[in-house]
């Protein structure tokens, strides 16, 4: 049986630091031209520590993110194409073999800014699902357990997944001593009944150290300039 002290959160937060040479956390406000924020989103945070370890009884909630490499920047250009395969056209495909997407007709060049040899500590809490059935130390104990072993559900990514992420215990590095107003960045994105509903916070780095607030605020499109996006 779970205990209200569990479902509270009482315990000390869970560690981890990931590192790569390259991240991309995409301003979902861009369309055709990513833009990557200039520190990593709690969005990614929660999708790195979900690539580490997920399970349906709990949840993850991002309670601060600790830069520890200098902000970097770098811009590449891809070829990318402008369309996406729609359902009917991959049946079309599969009766008739001659049926080929043409990636000539359709290929386009876009830019990307991205971030170079990045490095973040983030401090999260498990918040337990109605239907847990065990205690919340069970699962922060599995989750150290694949920390210390390097193990992980599938390959964690820095905001896209060219852009792989390794990850261990936290180490004594201090955070960047920087601190700027970033602006209003993504907090999170439910996906529900098929619609995607961004939530926002305004973000403040303090010596390197973002706090991020438990919950976003939902804003109207037009006001967030928001035309799509993912997780960030």
């Amino acid at each position: 049986m779970t205990t209200s002290r569990q479902r509270t959160g009482a315990h000390p937060p869970l560690v981890v630091e990931v590192e790569g040479p390259y991240a991309c956390f995409t301003r979902p406000e861009f369309k055709t031209e990513r833009l990557s924020y200039p520190v990593m989103t709690p969005s990614a945070a929660k999708g790195v520590l979900e690539a580490i370890f997920w399970k349906p009884e709990f949840a993850y909630q991002v309670l601060r993110i600790e830069v520890l490499e200098p902000v970097q920047w770098f811009s590449i250009r891809r070829n990318e194409v402008d369309s996406t395969l729609s359902m009917d056209w991959v049946r079309k495909a599969m009766s008739d073999h001659g049926h080929r997407f043409d990636v000539e007709q359709h290929r386009d060049q876009r830019n990307m800014v991205c971030l170079r040899k990045v490095a973040y500590r983030i401090h999260t809490q498990m918040r337990l699902q109605s239907h847990a059935n065990a205690p919340e130390a069970k699962y922060r104990d599995q989750f150290r357990r694949r920390i210390e072993r390097g193990a992980c559900f599938s390959q964690p990514f820095l905001g896209t997944r060219e852009f792989s992420a390794s990850f261990g215990k936290a180490t004594s590095r201090d955070p960047i001593e920087v601190t700027e107003d970033l602006g209003v960045m993504l907090h999170s994105i439910d996906y529900t009944g098929g619609r995607e509903t961004y939530r926002w916070f305004h973000a403040q780095l303090e010596d390197g150290v973002l706090a991020v607030p438990p919950q976003g605020v939902e804003l109207p499109t037009a006001s967030a300039g928001v035309r799509t996006g993912g997780r960030g």
